[in-house]
Parts: structure tokens; sequence; C-alpha cells
């Protein structure tokens, strides 16, 4: 039986287009593996995003210092590439436009006053009345109203790196908001366990600037968390300096160490997460500085500041294609696996559009 020369043709065509289809499927794959690879490697584990929330507790003009460490802090995570639209601020008064202040829409961190912290472009996200106890809860949590606008709602997700940073007056066991409640440890444990479960953290640096500060960390139990206290319990957190032009304190000890550090960080930075543990020894703080290590998995001589200060991206650039599946809102993806047990994470995720990335459907 002799075919025809066109039938042959034909399926020699199909043959070479299914080799072609073969190959490129195998190259994707590798490449696919590669990049899961990288982000391993280079990325943390699985980080690709980084959220700052920094919280000012108290009001008063006596309490100057308090609003001067968190803003502080805001100029040095916004310095080092954190967007303010990945930033969430809490200031309980308004310093800058007090009364008794001499130097109004102003608010200093050294005697000196070099540095203007509040400045031009500082974005409070919660001011005033609105720093409460079940206000922060709600934001770290995600329990907020559909009417809260976007830049008062933290949407962090599984890959997300959030520095959480707090500042105020404390005890043994709580800190204390507007001087009128208290936020326990107990409930901010509970909190960061919701986050947890609700994949809204990959890791979380928690540093607390208060009296007795070790005791907010004692009863958290969900994994990924380093924490870092200006003092342990039984001991006072202590300010660091007057401004007799002011007539108070300006900054606290802890937080003027560690501003001091990280003014020294640029984005390429390659200072490490253990050096910023101790920036700030007893004969300089006074107190002890606490860290609690048990629940975070990796060695913080290997982790960069910038992890969680700065908002730096490892890329990887590559020439092949990638098939990453289009992941519409409710919506999941072959191969997720989902484990409601606390502490565990799916064993296999596959690679898809980062959740920050518009998503364009055509009609």
């Amino acid at each position: 039986m002799v075919q025809h020369p066109l039938c042959i043709a034909s399926c020699g065509l199909l043959l070479l287009l299914l080799v072609a289809c073969w190959q490129r499927a195998v190259l994707a794959s590798d490449a696919e593996a590669r990049a899961e690879q990288f982000l391993k490697e280079r990325g943390g584990g699985g980080h690709s995003n980084n959220w700052a929330v920094l919280v000012d507790t108290s009001r008063f003009w006596f309490n100057y210092r308090h609003v001067a460490n968190v803003l502080s802090m805001y100029r040095s995570v916004k310095r080092l590439g954190i967007p303010d639209s990945q930033i969430l601020l809490m200031v309980a008064d308004d310093m800058a436009c007090n009364p008794r202040n001499p130097r109004p829409a102003t608010v200093f961190n050294n005697a000196q006053q070099r540095i203007n912290v509040y400045g031009e472009d500082v974005e409070v996200d919660y001011r005033g009345y609105e720093v409460t106890v079940e206000n922060f809860v709600r934001l770290l949590t995600g329990r907020l109203s559909p009417s809260t606008p976007r830049s008062k709602r933290l949407l962090t997700d599984d890959g997300s790196n959030v520095l959480l940073y707090m500042t105020g007056h404390g005890g043994d066991g709580f800190l204390k908001f507007q001087d009128s409640e208290e936020i326990t440890n107990v409930e901010l444990a509970d909190a960061f366990e919701q986050m947890w479960q609700k994949k809204r953290y990959h890791e979380v640096l928690f540093i607390i600037d208060t009296c007795q500060a070790a005791s907010m960390y004692e009863h958290f139990y969900s994994p990924n968390i380093l924490a870092i206290a200006s003092s342990l319990v039984g001991e006072d957190s202590l300010s660091h300096h007057v401004d007799p032009a002011i007539g108070v304190y300006i900054i606290d000890r802890f937080t003027f160490y560690a501003l001091e550090f990280l003014e020294n960080v640029k984005p390429d930075s390659t200072h490490s997460l253990e050096q910023f543990l101790s920036v700030c020894p007893k004969r300089n703080c006074i107190s002890s500085v606490g860290v609690r290590r048990d629940l975070y998995r990796r060695d913080p001589t290997k982790v960069l500041v910038t992890e969680f200060f700065g908002s730096v991206r490892n890329v990887l650039l590559t020439k092949d294609v990638i098939s990453l599946p289009l992941l519409l809102p409710n919506t999941t993806t072959a191969g997720t696996c989902t484990n409601t047990k606390s502490g565990s994470r799916a064993k296999k995720k596959r690679l898809t559009f980062a959740n920050q990335l518009p998503i364009i459907v055509s009609s």
C-alpha cells in the first residue's frame, strides 16, 4: 500500500509540532523549577513583598518622645524603599500641631533639631482617637468594615514580611492605648495566630519599645515571628535625652540607637538582622534588650535587615517562557493544597501572578 505524499508530509509536520510542544513544556518546567529555587534561596523561602505597621499608643504633650519614636521609624522604612501604600501609621496624638510646640508643624528626634521627622510627606493612616485596641486588632486580622478605605487596610498575603513596631506606656503583660484601655499579651498573640491561619504574613519582625516590653511576646505561639523588646519583665525602658527648647524628652533609648544603626543602612547594604539585635547593649539602653528567637525558623545572621526594613526584591532574568495561570478573585489554582492545622502550610504551590499586580480580563 502506497501512502499519498501529502499525507506523509502532514504526519511529519504533526510529529515536528508535537516534539516542539514537548520541548517547550520541558523548558517551561525547568524555568519554573529554577524560579522556585531562586525564590527559596534568595527570597527568604517565599518572601515577595514588605509591609510595615508602626504604632504610637500615647497621647498628651509629655509623651512627645513616643510620637518621635514612631515617626523616626517611619522615616527609616520609607527611605529604605517601603512605599506609603504599604505602611500603616498609627499616631495617637498630633504633636506637630500641639499649641505647646514652639516650632509648629515639626517633630524632632534630636536636641540639635537636624531632622524634622514629621516632614512634608507624612501620611498618617490612623490618627488621634482612631488609635484604639479594636482598630489595631482589626487592622492586623483584616476584619474591617467593607467601607474601610484601602489606605487603612493591611493587604498582606502569605509572601509578606511584616515589620510591626509599637511604642507607648506598658506594664507586665499589657500596653496602654490612649491612657484609657490596653491590649494584653494574650490578645496580641491571638491576633498573630489569626494572621497566620488566614495566610496574612510570611514572617514578622515584632519590635516594642515600652516598659516591661518582653512581657508582650511571652504568649506568642505562631511560627515565623522574631520578637525584640526594649526591656525585660520588671525593667523600665528609659528615655534618651531632653530638648530644653521643647521641655520634654524627645526619644527613647532603644529607638535612638536602633535609628543610629539604620541610618547607616542602604537598600543594597549587607547588614544582617543579627547585627540589628545588638544595637543597644545594656551600657547604652540601661535596660536589658529581650529577644525571642524560638518561633523564627531562619538564622538571623543570614537574614538581611532590608528584608524587613526595606523593600528590596531579588530579580531573576530569564528568556524562557513561564506559563502563569490567571488567578481571579475567589479562585484557587491546581496543585495548591490547604492544610488547616496550625503551623503548617501548603506542601506545593504553583507560581501565580502576584496579588498586587492588576488582572485584566478581556471581554
